[in-house]
């Protein structure tokens, strides 16, 4: 049936099934019935492949259906699967019938555009079985899936909802387990701390709720506390607080203040979600859940309307019923300040630890506070020093405390279902769990400029969200099997910390000088114990979410952003923007078959992850890295901790880890290319602040110089600048020290001098670090170094190397320095007026820098005064003029990584982002390659400057700004040919 004519299938509505049950007379045609059929497979014709072939002919009509085309086609097919099937036979009238061959359709004036060829019913019956069998096979599958989702959602609300209830019931049972068999049950070291803390303090917070103390007294210093049930409300002090000590950079001890705010926090929260409960515990369990998703706009809207006609009518007393029944009134930080410092005070009077049975018999068992409230000297973040009220607990609950991590409640755990999608500031993310769009630390004119903002010009930020929180994620059980073998034996590789303490010294001598250098040594060991302390409960915070994510079949993160545009997962712990651990146990939940240039780049991936240099090199040169590194590479998925163990010299090595086993896999296929990689792939951009300012200044030079040019291989900007430092110290090392004191610095420093030691000052310097930060970032670099033991050497060493740093920064990227101080000026001129400085990035986010003045807000409560800090009314100009060349730069690169996400979205890809390093499916990263490169471009050819001057000039019409600064003539386009952009 080879010809050049177009063909198409004929149509089946005449047709006798084979496996109908009689045989049906010819009918004819006739109105589509309003009834349904029993078996609708198409809720419209538009679905149905039989009639909206690509191929079939809709707008030609037969001669006549009275005259059947062929005998053997003399049936209609009956039930038809669209209603508007007859009806569409009509539209066939122009479709020509072969009935002598394609000789007969020689002459020009029978030469249809479509031709119509019948077809033998063998045919006909074995298309139409096929299709409803896979018609029905596609609608059990849809049926499935739909009933896992709700399975799947309403765990997921439980999760949400019945945390703290669960937990409650759970030492309710250890009360009567131990009232029963007369003994404590054997529990892990803070549930069996929690289980001696419960009853006592249920019945102090049940005895503090009944007091017959005035309404107004417990207005003043305990507001709320009967709003839930007292043992809940005992759980919730419990969990928080030693969250806090857990979670806290402060060894100990956590501030009254933060301490206070997050409990009252926790019980608000509590109280919302079972007000809400309550209120639909009639309804049937389909609508709760259906009502949990849904933003309550239209029910808002008809509460208002059905409020005004009753203010028309002068119903004043069911408006006031209607209002007191439906609005709900935050408690402010006051309230929620208060109800913490009654309930933490609570705590601490009925909270005790005994110290082990290692003391004499006769002796009194040593029972002490687990708890006490004391003021200690902090230094703030600003850089103050201040008296501050804090909860300090025993040294015994540290013990066991960074051990049992796993036994507490952790709220935002990553999503079981995909989130809700985002449409308004606190309309998206999870189902009952309090989201914001936007994390904004309290700013209010942040909050006001994100709420009033159309939601239409809103729309490209919402999908971007939505986007990364649409990526199903899994734990990556192999590894995590790896991961707790070295935990379990004690850590200390892989990046993993040292389980064990450091000793502290002891002293053996009476010199002056021997008992000055103990108690500096003392110091130190205690201060680097504490960290480890942090470290350690950091680790087993990220391993309990996996251990309790590791047998689901995927989950998800809901993404909000910070003020300047860059998007973050809201579950804190175990997510793809944390450390080498979280990366490595993360993998995408669905697998994509690597193909022939996805098997490439898993390669040079691994290559990437090693690090050492290899990431520099060209890619040729990484893919024979790898292929050098075979043996250590299978060797390492085969034996990872028995073997040679060759990942761990990598700079990632859990993520290493992951490649080599993904690698291992596909080589030892015999179809490499149709192996299924769950692994995501990372493309990183190169320096990509610096990329940032190189677009925007159009410089050609700085450009090349971050890769925004193609090369044969990356350009390294950090090594650039470590040649050039290392060519002022040479400079500067000849010179007379007694006339130049740097020339000792210099000598010192010259053979230390590498691309490490730069690095970290070179890729913030565009986000702007200060001389203060990189003086600390070189000598926490010379520290690693450990080749100046003298703590005032290494500091004036850190001094002079950091000033060189910055000095050759400069010479190499002028333009960008040019940008940055245009953009520094600017905020300057704003700052100067007590404004803060507003602009709008090419998404249509609004963003408002949020540095204020702060002033205090004295709240008096039963365990202290209470300092709270609020946004004042003047704006810090230092701050405000600093702070706004990197953030504009911030709210660029985020903008980027949503455009991007978005576009591959629509591509069919994978995304997840982490500021300016992209994933995707080894398989996709070509075409992600291309996405990313095109939408940079589209990005910097808007006359982004332009319209931040002129939006300026809108917003601020009585200040005068300075004009642009000058610009090269770099060619954008250059940037779409460029393979280490981003690499």
């Amino acid at each position: 049936m080879t010809s050049s004519a177009i063909f198409s299938p004929s149509p089946r509505g005449d047709l006798q099934s084979p496996w109908s049950p009689k045989t049906i007379k010819p009918r004819k045609p006739q109105k589509p019935s309003t009834l349904l059929p029993t078996l609708q497979l198409f809720k419209h014709p538009s679905q149905n492949p039989l009639i909206y072939s690509s191929s079939f002919p809709h707008n030609l009509k037969l001669p006549s259906l009275k005259d059947p085309i062929s005998s053997t086609h003399s049936h209609p097919l009956p039930d038809s699967a669209d209603e508007n099937f007859t009806k569409n036979l009509e539209n066939l009238a122009t479709l020509q019938r072969i009935t002598h061959g394609f000789d007969s359709l020689s002459a020009p004036e029978m030469n249809p555009k479509r031709v119509y060829i019948q077809e033998p019913p063998w045919i006909t019956s074995l298309l139409m079985k096929n299709f409803y069998r896979s018609n029905v096979k596609k609608r059990v599958r849809f049926e499935i899936d739909k009933r896992n989702y709700y399975i799947l959602r309403r765990r997921q609300i439980k999760a949400e909802t019945e945390a703290w209830e669960k937990m409650t019931e759970e030492y309710r049972e250890f009360q009567r387990e131990m009232c029963e068999k007369k003994l404590a049950p054997n529990l892990p070291y803070v549930k069996s701390l929690f289980a001696g803390w419960f009853e006592p303090l249920s019945k102090a917070i049940e005895k503090e709720q009944k007091s017959p103390n005035t309404k107004k007294h417990q207005e003043a210093y305990a507001p709320y506390i009967d709003s839930l049930p007292a043992d809940k409300m005992a759980i919730i002090v419990m969990h928080k607080m030693m969250g806090l000590l857990m979670m806290g950079h402060e060894y100990r001890y956590v501030r009254v203040v933060q301490a206070a705010i997050q409990i009252g926090m926790a019980v608000e929260l509590e109280v919302r979600i079972q007000t809400f409960l309550e209120k639909t515990k009639n309804c049937p369990k389909k609508k709760v859940l259906i009502q949990a998703q849904q933003d309550g706009t239209k029910e808002n809207d008809m509460l208002r309307k059905r409020v005004k006609t009753l203010i028309k009518r002068k119903r004043i007393m069911e408006v006031q019923k209607i209002l007191k029944n439906e609005e709900y009134q935050p408690w402010g930080r006051d309230k929620q300040a208060k109800l913490g410092c009654r309930l933490i005070e609570l705590l601490t009077e009925i909270a005790y630890v005994q110290s082990p049975a290692s003391q004499s018999a006769d002796a009194p068992p040593d029972i002490r506070p687990a708890f006490r409230h004391i003021f200690k000297i902090i230094a703030m973040e600003s850089g103050h020093v201040r008296k501050c009220g804090v909860i300090e607990c025993d040294k015994m609950i540290l013990t066991g405390l960074e051990r049992t991590a796993r036994h507490m409640i952790i709220p935002y755990v990553p999503m079981l279902v995909p989130p809700r999608k985002w449409k308004g500031y606190d309309s998206g993310g999870h189902f009952f769990l309090p989201s914001y769009l936007m994390r904004t630390h309290g700013s209010r004119q942040q909050q006001e400029a994100v709420r009033n903002v159309p939601s239409t010009q809103m729309q490209k930020i919402y999908e971007a969200l939505d986007t990364l929180g649409n990526t199903k994620w899994r734990v990556n059980k192999r590894l995590l099997n790896v991961v707790e073998s070295i935990w379990a034996a004690g850590g200390d590789i892989a990046g993993l910390v040292n389980r064990e303490d450091v000793l502290v010294p002891d002293l053996n001598s009476e010199d002056m000088n021997e008992i000055k250098e103990w108690k500096w040594s003392v110091r130190k060991a205690k201060k680097i114990n504490q960290e480890l302390h942090s470290q350690r409960c950091d680790i087993e915070l990220k391993l309990s979410v996996a251990r309790r994510m590791k047998d689901e079949e995927g989950f998800y993160y809901p993404h909000n952003l910070d003020f300047r545009g860059r998007a973050y997962p809201m579950h804190p712990h175990l997510n793809h923007l944390s450390s080498d651990l979280c990366r490595g146990i993360l993998e995408f939940a669905e697998g994509r078959a690597l193909g022939k240039s996805g098997l490439r780049w898993l390669r040079i991936h691994l290559a990437n992850l090693y690090g050492a240099g290899v990431e520099k090199l060209s890619y040729d040169c990484r893919l024979q890295f790898v292929e050098n590194h075979l043996n250590d590479i299978i060797d390492s998925a085969d034996n990872p901790l028995g073997g040679n163990r060759w990942w761990l010299t990598a700079e990632d090595p859990f993520q290493c880890l992951a490649a080599c086993i993904n690698l291992s896999e596909t080589l030892k296929s015999s179809s490499p290319h149709t192996v299924i990689s769950h692994l995501p792939v990372h493309q990183d951009g190169s320096c990509n602040g610096l990329q940032h300012y190189a677009a925007l200044g159009r410089d050609t030079l700085e450009a090349a110089a971050v890769n925004l040019v193609a090369g044969d291989k990356p350009s390294d900007v950090y090594s650039e600048i470590a040649a050039r430092v290392h060519d002022i110290m040479q400079r500067d090392s000849e010179k007379d020290s007694t006339t130049f004191p740097n020339a000792i610095l210099a000598r010192l420093l010259i053979g230390q001098v590498n691309r490490k030691l730069v690095k970290q000052t070179v890729m913030t310097s565009v986000y702007g670090v200060t001389f203060v930060g990189a003086r600390e970032q070189i000598k926490r670099r010379l520290q690693e170094k450990g080749l100046i033991t003298d703590d005032q050497l290494l500091f004036s060493a850190s001094c002079y190397a950091a000033k060189v740093t910055l000095e050759a920064l400069g010479e190499i990227f002028e333009a960008a320095r040019g940008t940055m101080c245009w953009l520094g000026d600017c905020a300057k001129v704003i700052a100067s007026e007590n404004q803060p400085v507003r602009w709008t990035t090419p998404l249509g986010l609004p963003v408002v820098q949020p540095y204020f003045k702060t002033k205090r807000h004295i709240i008096k409560t039963s365990l202290q005064v209470l300092a709270l800090q609020r946004e004042g009314s003047m704006v810090e100009v230092k701050k405000q003029r600093t702070a706004f060349p990197p953030n504009f730069v911030h709210s660029l690169d985020g903008t980027h990584m949503m455009m991007t996400a978005v576009a591959c979205r629509d591509a069919g890809l994978r995304f997840a982002g982490v500021h300016d390093s992209f994933w995707t499916h080894a398989c996709d990263i070509d075409k992600m390659n291309q996405i990313l490169r095109e939408k940079f471009v589209e990005l910097y050819s808007m006359p982004i400057l332009e319209n931040l001057l002129e939006s300026f000039q809108t917003t601020y019409p009585g200040l005068e700004f300075p004009p642009l600064p000058k610009r090269g003539n770099f060619d954008l386009n250059e940037v779409l040919n460029s393979p280490y952009f981003f690499n």
